[in-house]
């Protein structure tokens, strides 16, 4: 597993440590000598090491101690110089001193003993790998590529700390390096064994696992070199060898396959750690939003989702939106981390604070700049033809028996992810936990319990609680490990937890029951998880062709809407409660994952209710053709929605007073969204009779929601409920919540940075604000103008205008678009999409002006529909970012005789049915995947397609409202 370390500079404090190192290190030095077989360069080596590793660790767990000290040492006048660095460096000398730290034992109880223990076990390791070293030297050469000779370099450290401070540790010698890791191989030579009985089955796969030496509680591994692909064959090579361990590890229980766990060799992907093979599933979680979304995420228990080795964003509060997937992890795709950072590092006013900091690079990919959407048909292809080479291997009665090969290995298991213990473990050694360790202690468990009590497979057990803290208190992470064989899972400090019955013969046979198409569809739509955004990506080969056929546009209209709804029914998950839901991509706080839908409009039930809905309305006015089971589903959909929304009432807070975070506010993955969906559905009398009602409660939790909020934007932030809002004021005839979209209105004024006319709103992913409508200073510009036109009041209109002005400044005469900030790979400057340029651009300013009464609007409208025909069609066909969503712009062009020059309405309706009947309905970088999402998804093709009958007046969905 990935360190869990803090991103704290070891340098800063390296002189304060010193003391509570240096005896332990001489009585290492000591022992050292004893060991035979060592040199005195090799005790060097050792040595230098240790005291590396330890100086890291004690600064990563005593900085904001010793911070805290600083200061109060400065405020009490005890730090001698005239200036702050030079006070600065008086603390130092002051820190350095045995006598310093004896007088911190006084007001921070626990703390000698917690750093003496870090310093004994992590010298004891160091020991211990001298011991082995001079043991094992001489039967390393396998490893190596010749006689290991003298030890040159060493490093510890690589990877947590584990059982009394031992860690993996990296070493150096004359013929090469070698991966010392403080745990039996077994497992790692019968996965090479496993791996080398299949081959002949499968000539091509070039997947491998390193060479290893077992010694019992401890063994050697080869060092394998990262190395780029040479050319087109290893790079095809490579993926479809992540296929392949796709299909084993279905097999064999593999999980926590990160990026640090695979390197790519060229064209070989090689797994250097699988210790957490035969992982067991955790029992079905309730959820409390029905039995159909328990259901899909049982489903979602045990498939391809769950190794690791595939794209999906973290959700913890420090990595949230990291991707650490050992195929994913992309550069330039990662959001940066907050970090624990000195910051006015040297003075004596030095303070903790965060820093973001970039993910750092691994050696998991075999290309500088990989493109995994070019390789990802290489991906399914390996795991089809290692799925049909165990198929086969199984029919012939030996793939079980091969599977004994890991009889009796040692195994891990991880029922909590390292970055939980991270987080945990800098509170229990945060200075006010020192100070009162036992309230501390209490917090932590108490988290532990919950987190328990939350999921699936969690220890929840006292003493196992117990121990995991004090591993925590002394610089470890906590380490479960069980054999694969019928036994006891051991947890840390020798405790027991749970029983494996048959870890082996269970793992074959929920193979047996495995979907491959579950799986299959899964590893499709996991590549939109890999990217931050699914986005627009210009240099893709077009799907649009360059003429249309001519065919019946009415009869392929009504054949593509039909047969996306059919498959809507047919791919959904029923509940015995009435409910439904579907696995699919879905953007959320933490980015794109596969998981089951929420509930807003952009991925989410929302948007299937309102498809539901629109298409029933459609085929009753002969405009569309029947597809039976919609009438159900668009019951079950608004059953499954209000199931979230008593689930949202129920767990306003938890039962223990914890703060729990309120949902995005936003008009198309927050409240606002589903606002305005009842609010629809009220107005077509298809809300069943409640949706004023569901909408007035939903807009209840705006306030604590806006507040929360720090997006602001259209998309997901407090911008996109003002509208909604302001409809609901005039549904329900409440003017109560004018007023609330009113102050919505006002914060985003308070929060606007002006500069020169110009308006913008600085986030943490666009310090330098950006433009567009989802995401940007369009989206918020045209809320607040909006909100204007209903208040009158002047700073909201104020605010609108300069937020356009921003915008207007963006437009690039030479590229004929609006420049995109997003700074997307590929080099692309502009953007001509909904979420991302021309599109949102143009709709939202002629949405203000529909008559066109300005020549401003006109003016905007004709550069928007200019961007759009050249540079926004042909990549897919989703209203989000693509061709259904410059229909929709061209088409209002159309309308104010704006169109540029060759550009037809007809014609290109036309073209987008052709490619419809070409390449079937593809909704962005997962184009083979169902999505059912309204704006990224099959579903707004639908909806699209219903109104582009010339009778239709369904609204569009492109702006939040009833239109």
């Amino acid at each position: 597993m990935a360190s869990a370390a803090t991103g704290l500079d070891a340098d800063n404090f390296s002189a304060s440590l010193g003391c509570l190192i240096a005896p332990s290190l001489g009585e290492l030095a000591a022992r050292l000598v004893s060991v035979a077989g060592l040199s005195p360069a090799e005790r060097e080596v050792i040595l230098s090491a240790t005291e590396t590793s330890l100086s890291f660790v004690l600064h990563a767990k005593l900085s904001r101690l010793l911070v805290l000290e600083l200061n109060a040492a400065r405020v009490d006048g005890r730090l001698a110089g005239e200036d702050p660095r030079a006070r600065w460096r008086a603390f130092l000398e002051i820190s350095a001193r045995p006598s310093f730290w004896e007088g911190l034992s006084v007001h921070y109880p626990t703390l000698r003993g917690r750093i003496e223990a870090i310093v004994a076990n992590r010298c004891a390791a160091a020991l211990e790998f001298a011991r082995h070293w001079a043991s094992d030297r001489r039967d390393l050469g396998g490893l190596t590529g010749g006689d290991a000779g003298e030890l040159a370099a060493l490093g510890f450290g690589a990877g947590d700390s584990h059982r009394r401070g031992r860690t993996v540790a990296i070493a150096e010698c004359a013929a090469g390096r070698v991966v010392y890791k403080p745990r039996s191989l077994a497992v790692d030579n019968a996965l090479r064994g496993f791996v080398a009985a299949l081959r002949p089955h499968l000539p091509g796969t070039t997947i491998a696992v390193p060479a290893a030496l077992d010694r019992g509680g401890y063994g050697w591994g080869e060092f394998i070199e990262h190395r780029h692909a040479a050319d087109a064959r290893e790079l095809r090579d490579f993926y479809r060898g992540i296929g392949h361990w796709l299909a084993i590890m279905r097999l064999l229980g593999g999980s926590d396959l990160h990026a640090e766990n695979l390197i790519a060799c060229g064209g070989s992907a090689v797994i250097v750690d699988c210790e957490t093979l035969f992982t067991p599933v955790a029992a079905p979680a309730q959820f409390g939003y029905g039995d159909a979304l328990d259901r899909a995420a049982a489903l979602l228990s045990g498939t391809v989702l769950g190794m690791g080795l595939l794209p999906g964003r973290g959700i913890g509060l420090g990595w949230r939106g990291v991707d650490t997937s050992a195929v994913g992890m992309l550069g330039g795709q990662q959001p940066e981390v907050p970090q624990p950072d000195i910051l006015g590092v040297g003075t004596d006013e030095a303070r903790i604070g965060m820093s973001m900091r970039a993910m750092p690079v691994a050696r998991n990919h075999p290309s500088p700049a990989p493109a995994l959407a070019d390789h990802w048909p290489e991906v399914l292809a390996g795991f089809d033809a290692m799925s049909e080479v165990l198929v086969a291997r199984d029919r012939a009665g030996e793939l079980r028996e091969r599977m004994e090969a890991f009889a009796g290995c040692p195994i891990r298991i991880v029922p909590r992810a390292s970055e939980v213990y991270a987080e945990i473990g800098r509170m229990l050694w945060h200075p006010v936990s020192l100070h009162k360790p036992a309230p501390a202690r209490e917090r932590a468990a108490t988290l532990l319990r919950r987190m328990a009590a939350n999921a699936g497979f969690a220890p929840a057990e006292a003493e196992v609680i117990d121990a995991e803290i004090e591993d925590l208190l002394i610089g470890d992470i906590p380490f479960f490990t069980a054999l694969a064989a019928p036994g006891a899972i051991e947890g840390p400090g020798g405790t027991g937890w749970r029983s494996l019955a048959d870890p082996i013969g269970d793992a074959h046979r929920r193979w047996h029951g495995f979907d491959r198409a579950l799986d299959r569809n899964l590893i499709r739509a996991s590549l939109v998880s890999a990217y931050i955004n699914d986005g627009w990506m210009p240099n893709d080969v077009s799907l649009l062709p360059a003429k249309g056929s001519g065919g019946d546009p009415e009869a392929r209209r009504r054949r593509h809407a039909a047969r996306i709804v059919s498959n809507l029914v047919g791919s959904a998950i029923h509940g015995d409660d009435g409910s439904v839901t579907w696995i699919a991509p879905v953007l959320g706080p933490a980015g794109w994952a596969v998981q089951p839908l929420p509930p807003d409009l952009y991925t989410g039930l929302s948007g299937v209710a309102l498809l539901a809905a629109a298409y029933l309305r459609e085929t009753a006015a002969g405009r569309a053709d029947p597809v039976a089971g919609l009438d159900a589903l668009l019951s079950a959909t608004l059953h499954s929605l209000g199931l979230f929304q008593h689930a949202l009432e129920r767990n306003g807070a938890s039962a223990d007073g914890a703060k729990v975070r309120p949902p995005a506010p936003g008009g198309f993955t927050g409240l606002g969204s589903q606002i305005w969906t009842w609010l629809l559905l009220a107005d077509w009398g298809m809300d069943g009779g409640e949706g004023i009602e569901r909408a007035e409660a939903l807009a209840g939790h705006l306030p604590h929601a806006a507040a929360a909020d720090n997006e602001l934007d259209i998309l997901s932030g407090a911008a996109g409920a003002i509208v909604p809002l302001l409809e609901l004021a005039d549904a329900s005839g409440q003017p109560r919540y004018a007023d609330a979209a009113a102050r919505i209105g006002d914060r985003l004024c308070d929060q606007a940075d002006v500069h020169e006319g110009r308006a913008c709103w600085r986030q943490e992913r666009w310090p330098d604000g950006i433009g567009g409508f989802a995401h940007g200073v369009t989206g918020i510009g045209w809320a607040l103008e909006r909100l204007a036109m209903r208040s009158g009041d002047a700073r909201h209109r104020r605010t609108a205008a300069a937020a356009f002005a921003f915008e207007d400044a963006l437009f690039d005469t030479g590229e004929g678009a609006w420049r995109d900030l997003r700074n997307l790979p590929g080099g692309q400057k502009t953007a001509a999409a909904w979420c991302h340029g021309a599109v949102g651009i143009g709709l939202a300013r002629l949405d203000l002006d529909p008559a066109c009464a300005q020549q401003e609007t006109v003016r905007i409208l004709r550069r928007a529909a200019e961007a759009t025909w050249r540079r926004g069609l042909g990549w897919n066909h989703c209203l989000c970012h693509g061709d259904l969503g410059a229909w929709e712009l061209l088409r209002r062009a159309e309308a104010a005789d704006a169109l540029p020059k060759g550009c037809s309405i007809g014609e290109l309706l036309d073209r987008i049915l052709d490619s419809l009947d070409m390449h079937g309905a593809s909704c962005g970088i997962a184009r083979d995947a169902f999505i059912p999402g309204l704006l990224p998804g099959v579903g707004g093709i639908a909806y699209q397609l219903l109104r582009a009958h010339p009778d239709c007046r369904l609204p569009s969905v492109l702006l939040p409202g009833r239109y």
